[in-house]
């Protein structure tokens, strides 16, 4: 269950030591040669996309400084890599603060971007989702703006009629569900079933994520540390929100691959198994 939005992005993918590998951040999803038990095939299943994380950090864990006032700081290959997940991703997900305080529009990027999600047999346009508890999303957000694909918003019962008529007007669907806070995985649910969501890529924030966690519907974590300290109490990170009181009910992952590029390192992480 999810309170309100977030801040954004985090970002990039991985590799080098434990399993050298390339842009491609889930190869078995994208060839169709390799048989049906694929992550996204085994999400199916459950009803449900497969959903992967990309989030950019700060060596201290930050996504941004104190003020918000820097919170893109990754280099132009970390930048490269966010449009090459989003090339494998039927939709790209974010909170609602990310899409109000950055001139973001969640797209697929340059024109070879597009091509690769052709020849992966993608839409040219990936859907977008914002996710609001409280459905206060910016008219004027730059994503609103850029009309590339449809656009879809998930938000609280707890949003005003007003509010939501609003909503409505601005994206092309509007899914509620959950009263005081997001059902993620209705709301995921939703998405497979009337989107046809199979993959899902969420680019944060820090409040976002760690609902996603919470509900334990995150299957990957792409990673880049970059080479900066921001320090601040309350500065945010890749998972904010309320957090895990105990070890044993942490979100435990297995790296499977890294690689450093420059001073920069991008991490793959699998999601393991719940036991709780």
């Amino acid at each position: 269950m999810l309170p309100c939005p977030a801040s954004e992005r985090g970002t990039r993918n991985s590799e080098r030591g434990v399993r050298s590998a390339t842009v491609d951040p889930c190869p078995s999803t994208l060839d169709p040669d390799r048989g049906l038990a694929t992550p996204a095939a085994v999400e199916a299943d459950r009803g449900l996309p497969y959903v992967f994380l990309n989030l950019a950090m700060t060596a201290d864990g930050k996504i941004a400084t104190a003020n918000r006032a820097i919170t893109s700081f990754g280099s132009r290959r970390d930048l490269q890599e966010l449009f090459a997940l989003r090339a494998t991703a039927d939709a790209v997900m974010s909170g609602a603060r990310t899409v109000d305080g950055e001139a973001v529009d969640l797209g697929p990027g340059p024109a070879r971007f597009r091509r690769l999600r052709l020849r992966h047999g993608l839409a040219e346009h990936h859907l977008r989702v914002i996710v609001s508890g409280s459905g206060s999303v910016d008219p004027a957000a730059r994503i609103f703006q850029r009309r590339l694909s449809p656009i879809i918003v998930l938000a609280a019962a707890r949003v005003s009629e007003r509010r939501l008529n609003r909503l409505r007007d601005l994206a092309d669907d509007v899914f509620v569900c959950g009263e005081r806070e997001i059902d993620l995985p209705q709301a995921l649910r939703w998405l497979h079933q009337h989107w046809n969501v199979k993959r899902l890529l969420c680019e944060g924030g820090g409040q976002l994520d760690e609902a996603l966690f919470r509900a334990q519907v995150v299957r990957r974590i792409h990673l880049t540390i970059c080479p900066f300290v921001f320090g601040g109490r309350v500065a945010p990170t890749v998972a904010d929100g309320t957090g895990f009181l105990t070890l044993a009910r942490a979100t435990a992952c297995r790296l499977t691959s890294l690689r450093r590029l420059g001073d920069e390192l991008f991490l793959v992480y699998d999601v393991l198994p719940s036991s709780h």
